[in-house]
């Protein structure tokens, strides 16, 4: 008997740490404060997240696997399939095995592509990760990479200072790679040190969008898992992508603004719980633009 649940259902593969606000410990709340049902896949549990020293680490690649087995057996169906930071080769052909098999129609395939920020890979990726995760894209509908992994993805030496002409080409140059959404983070404004943007293309419309986002002093770990988690809630809700980009890029604004004045360790991330119900309220004034 086919499980089908009454609300919309996401399978989302990440990894889980009990301290420090990212990955599953947002991707959950966030999207359940959306309505929307969640089942976790986690690639790992960590006490921590990275930026702590001294974290505990427990890798369940070997536990991945008869997770899908057993919702396969179960006839479980998922609206959605969204995953984040994945630790190895093997996880992605896991995540890569995920999708053929839940495969169904009008169901919305997100992929964020972590691979590395400030135009480095991260400590544990190599070049043939890199090459894996081009792989993955190719079957998802959305990818969420920031400016430095769109370089990576299209094998391109980083550079930030980056024109609205050389944006609109690698959005297509990527978009080409599969996705038909391609939606890039932490773009820097050329106009204003203290601005950045997220700039998105939709190769079902040929259309450009961007948002803008004030620049505030603060590094709040997990904030890319919440950018990506309001983006999927809202169109799993109905939104179009420029709403949905405005919706994420203002819950995001508002979570670093609502911690920042505290005398708080930004390693925790930001403070969600006094955001989440901001979720609900009513669309804001919308701030994107044509690109």
């Amino acid at each position: 008997m086919l499980t089908q649940s009454p609300v919309k259902q996401i399978a989302a593969i990440h990894d889980l740490s009990g301290c420090g606000r990212t990955s599953l410990s947002v991707v959950i709340p966030i999207l359940s404060t959306m309505g929307i049902k969640v089942c976790p896949l986690p690639t790992a549990v960590l006490s921590s997240h990275s930026r702590f020293t001294g974290y505990h680490f427990t890798d369940l690649t070997e536990q991945m696997q008869p997770i899908i087995e057993h919702w396969e057996k179960i006839h479980v169906s998922f609206d959605a399939i969204y995953s984040g930071f994945l630790g190895s080769y093997k996880q992605i052909h896991i995540v890569q095995k995920l999708i053929d098999t839940f495969k169904k129609t009008n169901q919305l395939v997100v992929v964020d592509p972590v691979l590395g920020d400030n135009g480095k890979l991260y400590g544990p990726f190599d070049e043939k990760m890199v090459s894996e995760m081009k792989l993955l894209i190719q079957q998802a509908n959305i990818i969420t990479p920031n400016l430095t992994e769109m370089f990576l993805l299209l094998g391109k030496p980083y550079h930030p200072d980056v024109s609205e002409d050389e944006m609109k080409k690698w959005l297509l140059e990527l978009s080409d790679l599969g996705p038909e959404i391609v939606v890039v983070t932490s773009v820097p404004d050329k106009t204003s040190s203290k601005k950045f943007s997220v700039i998105a293309y939709n190769s079902n419309d040929s259309r450009f969008w961007k948002v803008p986002i004030d620049y505030i002093p603060a590094d709040f770990p997990g904030t890319g898992d919440c950018f990506t988690s309001v983006l999927t809630g809202s169109l799993m809700q109905g939104d179009s992508l420029p709403i949905a980009l405005d919706r994420a890029v203002h819950f995001i604004s508002y979570g670093v603004r609502a911690t920042y004045g505290y005398n708080y360790d930004p390693n925790h991330g930001i403070l969600l719980e006094r955001v989440l119900n901001r979720l609900n309220f009513p669309i804001p004034v919308s701030s994107y633009e044509i690109f």
